[in-house]
């Protein structure tokens, strides 16, 4: 089992995002990183704001005895959004976790393919996931839902940001999937620290 954030680049190597040899390709993938970093910022300052709330809602219900009926769904809504918004940038770096139990037993080329085709499914995974969460959104837009709470948020500012982050993701994902196509094979043998980062590299 490992991820992204573990593995070391090899020399020469710069740490970051894979960039496409394609130029259009590439551009936009420069842009999906500055957005996908914009997200990550804004991700944390969620999580402080969270953290607050969250400490605020303590100290009022133990020194001032004054219930909070909001603070719970505020922060749950933020933690929501910091959650999905930082997919793509994690997913930017192969940062999400992944089980490796064949990796070690194939040949470079062959678990290459083999990412692809995993690369591949998370795509549709992905874009099936944010078109359904976007009918969800919808749906609570339309319908007025609201929590069941005295607070009553409405119900469609988790779903947005649910499907917003998840749409964000299936796009990272396929530039992947497209970077794994359009890259220029070098012929040169690939280390296996530097597959798990840039695997379209050993692509055949």
């Amino acid at each position: 089992m490992s991820h992204g954030f573990d593995i070391a680049p090899p020399e020469g190597t710069p740490r970051g995002p894979a960039v496409p040899d394609q130029p259009a390709l590439a551009g936009f993938s420069r842009l999906l990183d500055l957005f996908n970093s914009m997200l990550l910022r804004l991700s944390m300052a969620a999580l402080v704001l969270t953290a607050l709330i969250l400490t605020y809602s303590v100290v009022v219900r133990y020194f001032f005895k004054t219930p909070t009926d909001w603070q719970d769904e505020a922060s749950v809504f933020m933690l929501v959004g910091a959650t999905f918004f930082c997919t793509a940038y994690v997913q930017s770096f192969r940062g999400h976790i992944g089980i490796e139990a064949l990796s070690s037993l194939l040949p470079a080329r062959v678990n290459a393919v083999r990412l692809f085709f995993v690369d591949l499914v998370s795509l549709l995974f992905c874009a099936f996931f944010s078109w359904k969460s976007w009918t969800l959104w919808h749906e609570a837009w339309v319908d007025g839902m609201t929590t069941s709470s005295t607070f009553a948020p409405p119900l469609w500012i988790p779903y947005a940001m649910m499907a917003f982050g998840m749409s964000v993701l299936t796009l990272q994902i396929l530039v992947q999937v497209l970077t794994h196509v359009t890259n220029r094979r070098t012929g040169q043998p690939v280390r296996k620290e530097e597959m798990k980062t840039h695997p379209e590299r050993s692509l055949p």
